[in-house]
Order: structure tokens, then C-alpha cells, then sequence
């Protein structure tokens, strides 16, 4: 049976709280940036989706390597790479720069989260699955939450550049972490339920209805992320003119909230229905979306986002639930969260990029718009694929 070890669980908590925290602090600074350097909306939109189109690329074979090879060497790599690609943004001075940084660190975060959640995911208890994965999920909700107000204040005070130098900070204070704190994991020469068996392929795991269903709802919910991170700040400063701090509260309000939630809801998903929390907060997120263009004002900006939040707080845990599950039973624990960060990946990928041609030819409204489609389309699939 499964034993929850809390010497890794905290440094793997740890370690991700603070690399998000440096993530957020950039995140709704680069669209007003990348606009003071000259991007349009196409290329705003291929900033943020040049993070995930690396990240699509490799998170599914870092996964499924590290149910082989463990999980220590591919965390720590990711790291310190990404700590690395950090030190070049407080430099960078051009549309493409930022893109070229932006490739670069999705590589390495391919190598981060879905191994780290993997890592965990092997060590929990049968019954347990979605109180803990709530649990851990707070560190990457809490530290992007955090994230964007120290960036923004950090930005006010002094410079943009001053907030990417933080973020490197931050990230090599996670490496040191898991480099010195981690412990090194005996590899398991068979990772499957039979005898001999290698892990499930993604072919066959995406065969699976509910493994499918995850798959998509976790895909269209991370587009209309992907569309309200690239796009809400500017729509923020260009038609509300808000603050770079206050620009900050906005987003932070959206992670803030989903944060505070992961662990409740981890817990109800242990007890309640997985389905149902899912397709709740798939409503509430096609809700907010269709809102969000409405929005006149600082405050009126923080509720709709804020329920975007409650969204993601009602449903990622019970997904991340299923996800141990199915992983446990397959055996393919990291390529399990290897292709729910595929799927985080694409849609992260999808929503900026979608936003970007949309506004270059339409405006905010129908950018938002289209982000309800999809989440609807994702909510549907889920509903008609995942019975249980």
C-alpha cells in the first residue's frame, strides 16, 4: 500500500510553490511589455503560447520517461534550466527575444509539474487521491496567486526588469530544494500492473473513455486560461486603465481562489461525485467567460474573474483525482500527468494564440466568446464520456 512520505511531499511543495511564484510574477507584465516593444495581438498571443507549444512537445515524453528513469533527475534538470532561461529575460529588449525565452522555458517546465505531481501521485493512499492532489495543488495555485501582486508591486516600484530578476531568484531557490532535499529514488524495473509490463502508450491510455474525457475538459478549461491571462491584462490597461499592481489583483483573484479551494474540494472529491464537481465547474466556467467582456470595472473585473477561479477550484481536483486513479490502475502514473499537462499544455497554447487572431481582426468580446465555445464543447464531451 501506498505511504504519503512528508519529507518529499513537503520539498516537492515547497519547490513548486516558489517556481510558480516567479512565474506569476511575469505572467500579467508580458502582454503590456511585449505591446510597449511593438507586438500586436498575434504576437502577444505566440509569447504566451511559445511556453506551451515547447511544453506540448516534450511533457509527454518527459512523463513517460520518468516512470523509467524516476523523477528526481528530470524535477531538478527542469529547475535549473528554467532558473537559467530566467537570468536572460531582465536582458531581453525584442518581440522575438521574448519568444525565443518563452520556447526555452517551456521546455523546462515540461520536466517540472508533471513529474513533481507524479511523484506524489505514487505516494498516495487508495481513498485519499483527491484530498492530497487538492493539497499539492495548493502550492502551484498559491504561489501563481501570490505571484502577479509582487510582480506588479515590484514592477511599480522599480522595473519590469527588477520582477524578472525575482523570478530567477525564486526558481534557484526551488532547485537548491530538491537538489539537496529530495531524496534519490530506487527505479522500479517493471512500472506497470503485470509482471513484465512498460507503461500504458498515450495511444492506449487516450482509449480509455474516462482518461479521454480528463483529457478534453482539462484542454478547453486551460484555453480559456490561457485567453483570460494574455488578454484580461490588456484589456485591463487599455480600457480600464488600470495599474500594473492592480492589473496583478485581477489575476491573482482568478488563482487566488482556485488555490484556496484545491484542498476542500480534494476533500469532496473523495466523497462526493468526481462527475459532478467536474461538470460544475465547467458551467461556472462558461459562465465567466461569457461575462468577461461585460466587465466596466476594477471591481466588476475581480468578481467574474474570481468565479473563473471558483471554476477551476470545483473541478481540477476531482481531475486530478481521477487521474491517480486511472494511473494507479494503469501503472503509468507519469504518463498519466504527462498528458494531463499535455492537455494543460495545448490549451495554455490554443487560448493565447486563438485570442491573438481574433483581436488582430475582431475585439475583446469575441475573443471571450470563443473561449465559451470551447468550454462548452469541453463539458459536453466530458458529460457524454465519463459515467462514472
Amino acid at each position: 500500500m501506498a505511504v504519503l512520505d512528508t519529507k518529499i511531499f513537503s520539498t516537492l511543495f515547497i519547490a513548486i510553490f516558489v517556481t510558480a511564484m516567479g512565474a506569476g510574477f511575469v505572467a500579467p507584465l508580458l502582454p503590456i511589455y511585449a505591446h510597449e516593444l511593438g507586438a500586436g495581438g498575434f504576437q502577444i498571443g505566440l509569447i504566451f503560447g511559445a511556453f506551451s507549444l515547447t511544453r506540448t512537445l516534450f511533457v509527454p515524453y518527459f512523463g513517460k520517461l520518468s516512470d523509467r528513469k524516476g523523477r528526481k533527475p528530470f524535477i531538478t534538470t527542469g529547475l535549473f534550466l528554467y532558473f537559467l532561461v530566467s537570468l536572460f529575460y531582465a536582458a531581453s529588449k525584442s518581440v522575438e527575444a521574448l519568444i525565443l525565452l518563452r520556447l526555452g522555458q517551456g521546455f523546462a517546465s515540461a520536466m517540472v509539474l508533471p513529474v513533481a505531481q507524479a511523484y506524489v501521485g505514487e505516494m498516495i493512499p487508495s481513498g485519499q487521491e483527491g484530498r492530497v492532489m487538492g493539497l499539492f495543488n495548493i502550492s502551484l495555485f498559491g504561489g501563481l496567486s501570490a505571484g502577479p501582486v509582487m510582480g506588479g508591486l515590484i514592477k511599480d516600484w522599480l522595473n519590469i526588469q527588477a520582477s524578472f530578476t525575482g523570478m530567477g531568484i525564486l526558481t534557484l531557490v526551488g532547485f537548491l530544494l530538491c537538489l539537496f532535499m529530495l531524496p534519490a529514488e530506487r527505479v522500479k524495473k517493471s512500472s506497470g500492473p503485470d509482471a513484465g509490463g512498460k507503461p500504458d502508450g498515450y495511444m492506449d491510455l487516450i482509449k480509455i473513455p474516462s482518461v479521454f474525457s480528463i483529457f478534453v475538459f482539462r484542454t478547453c478549461f486551460t484555453t480559456c486560461i490561457g485567453i483570460t491571462w494574455a488578454f484580461l491584462p490588456l484589456l485591463a490597461s487599455a480600457r480600464l486603465g488600470l495599474s500594473s499592481s492592480a492589473i496583478g489583483l485581477v489575476v491573482m483573484i482568478n488563482v487566488l481562489i482556485s488555490g484556496l479551494l484545491q484542498a476542500p474540494m480534494g476533500y469532496a472529491a473523495d466523497r462526493f461525485s468526481k462527475r459532478s464537481l467536474t461538470l460544475f465547474g465547467g458551467f461556472l466556467a462558461l459562465c465567466a467567460m461569457l461575462c468577461l467582456d461585460h466587465a466596466d470595472s476594477f471591481a466588476q473585473l475581480m468578481v467574474i474573474n474570481g468565479v473563473l477561479g471558483l471554476a477551476g477550484g470545483v473541478s481540477l481536483p476531482a481531475i486530478m483525482a481521477i487521474g491517480v486513479i486511472e494511473g494507479r490502475q494503469s501503472g503509468s502514473m507519469g504518463s498519466i500527468m504527462g498528458l494531463l499537462a499535455l492537455g494543460h499544455s495545448i490549451g495554455m497554447l490554443a487560448g493565447p494564440l486563438l485570442g491573438g487572431l481574433l483581436l488582430d481582426f475582431f475585439n475583446f468580446g469575441t475573443i471571450f466568446l470563443s473561449g465559451a465555445i470551447v468550454m462548452a464543447l469541453g463539458t459536453i464531451i466530458f458529460w457524454r464520456r465519463h459515467q462514472v
